[in-house]
């Protein structure tokens, strides 16, 4: 039983709680005071680095989630067979947990390869990927800030995928696509919070994320959006230390040999 029984479906909350969820998470973090000391950089940095306005941000994000519903839309009517959600007997919660776990690394393993080869190929980086690096200094309205092609290859074949592989129901992706949708935005929220479970539970965190953007780690840490697993597998992983700066806040850098 779930609130939005009876109202709507699990197909439609399935594409659009994760677009509603996104707006109001990463608003959160908009709407918060600077927090000098918790920031990874300084607002200076942010408006100074960055090479795209905010509100080109918003569109970019819009159209992406434009052609997410378009395509969740389409998977939920191929996968449900013509049956209501209503009639779908939910698995176990241990079967639930198992197509959850199977799904982020079936997401993660899609995105890793994805984002690295958009690095590798000096086309594809150019021309569609190098979008979201424009972000320099990541914030959390700016996670799905990407070309649109990427997004749809990224993202939302990711999520599609990731569904399909572990085999979820409707229902069960609504809290996956929420969960991913979160902590995307939390690993580009520039900032070091006390008690962030994502940031203690996850070695992929806002600072790991961080140190991709940043011209000496552009090769390095392209896992996303939960593990770390297939970086430190092929070799793309690189180690950091998060620094207090003197004027406030914190610095990740890339650790020393």
């Amino acid at each position: 039983m779930v609130f939005w029984e009876g109202y709507v479906s699990d197909e439609s909350m399935g594409t659009f709680a994760p677009l509603v969820v996104y707006w109001l998470y990463a608003g959160f973090y908009q709407l918060l005071p600077p927090l000098d000391k918790y920031r990874l950089h300084t607002k200076t940095e942010e408006n100074d680095r960055n090479l795209v306005p905010l509100r080109s941000v918003v569109k970019g994000v819009l159209l992406q989630q434009f052609v997410q519903a378009v395509v969740a839309e389409l998977l939920f009517l191929v996968t449900s067979n013509g049956s209501s959600s209503e009639l779908t007997v939910q698995p176990s919660l241990p079967i639930q947990a198992l197509q959850f776990i199977t799904a982020m690394l079936v997401m993660d393993t899609w995105q890793y390869f994805v984002h690295r080869y958009m690095h590798q190929n000096k086309f594809l980086y150019r021309h569609i990927h190098s979008q979201h690096h424009r972000l320099v200094v990541p914030y959390a309205i700016g996670a799905l800030y990407n070309h649109p092609l990427e997004g749809l290859l990224l993202d939302t074949f990711g999520g599609a995928i990731s569904f399909l592989v572990s085999g979820m129901t409707a229902r069960t992706a609504v809290f996956f696509f929420c969960f991913a949708v979160i902590k995307t935005v939390d690993d580009h929220c520039g900032l070091w919070l006390p008690g962030n479970i994502f940031q203690m539970f996850f070695q992929n965190n806002t600072a790991y994320h961080d140190i991709h953007h940043q011209l000496q780690g552009t090769k390095f840490n392209y896992s996303q959006p939960f593990f770390s697993i297939w970086d430190k597998l092929l070799g793309t992983y690189v180690p950091y230390t998060l620094v207090k700066r003197a004027e406030g806040g914190f610095e990740a850098r890339l650790k020393k040999d």
